[in-house]
């Protein structure tokens, strides 16, 4: 189980840096128009909707990716000091209650609203038109993967509620642990302190 668990966590994270590489599109997007407009007097008007796009994708698609990574936002006030049963107890209720039918329903509206905008070939309202279906079609894709990655954290639920424990997540990018870095470049707090007043001493002979 923990295996699949993990395999799950792997393909969340993989469509989520897959999907990130669409800020490099942005970015280069957004300065060849500022080029184009200012420079050689050629703005384009399709560049906004596919600078919308793009950003769309990437917003949508972050969603397993973070949710794998439990990185969404919770109000850790009172979460935080409970044990870990009742913290799965927690998440398990909201996950049946809320996620579940909030993620089946987008997933299954946005397959039908993409079908419908492919089925008229749907462009945008400018006069550079562009095709709006293939990123329609990013909707469903982002619901069902977000979908299967909510199956996994539902399935942690179960196993924390029955061991006391949570089970081990795929590891990734994580915020700077500074103590840990400390003890990597064997620095100490005395260390620091010194140099801190080297510092103050300094500053007060000038």
């Amino acid at each position: 189980m923990q295996n699949w668990l993990l395999a799950v966590d792997r393909f969340s994270t993989w469509i989520g840096k897959a999907c990130a590489w669409t800020v490099v599109g942005l970015t280069l997007l957004i300065t060849w128009e500022v080029f184009s407009r200012y420079a050689l007097n050629k703005p384009h008007a399709w560049v906004l909707d596919a600078q919308i796009m793009l950003y769309g994708t990437l917003f949508m698609t972050a969603g397993a990716y973070t949710l794998s990574k439990s990185g969404h936002v919770r109000g850790d006030v009172l979460y935080g000091f409970f044990r870990p049963r009742t913290q799965a107890a927690i998440d398990l209720a909201l996950y049946i209650v809320f996620f579940l039918p909030g993620i089946v329903a987008l997933t299954w509206a946005g397959w039908t609203y993409a079908n419908e905008s492919l089925a008229i070939r749907e462009q945008t309202f400018n006069a550079d038109p562009i095709p709006v279906y293939p990123f329609k079609f990013v909707i469903p894709f982002a619901g069902a993967i977000l979908l299967l990655q909510g199956l996994v954290e539902i399935a942690r639920c179960v196993i924390c509620l029955r061991a006391g424990a949570w089970p081990a997540r795929e590891g990734d990018v994580e915020e700077v642990d500074v103590d840990k870095l400390k003890e990597m470049v064997h620095v100490k707090d005395a260390d620091i302190e010194a140099l801190d007043r080297l510092v103050v001493s300094k500053e007060g002979t000038k």
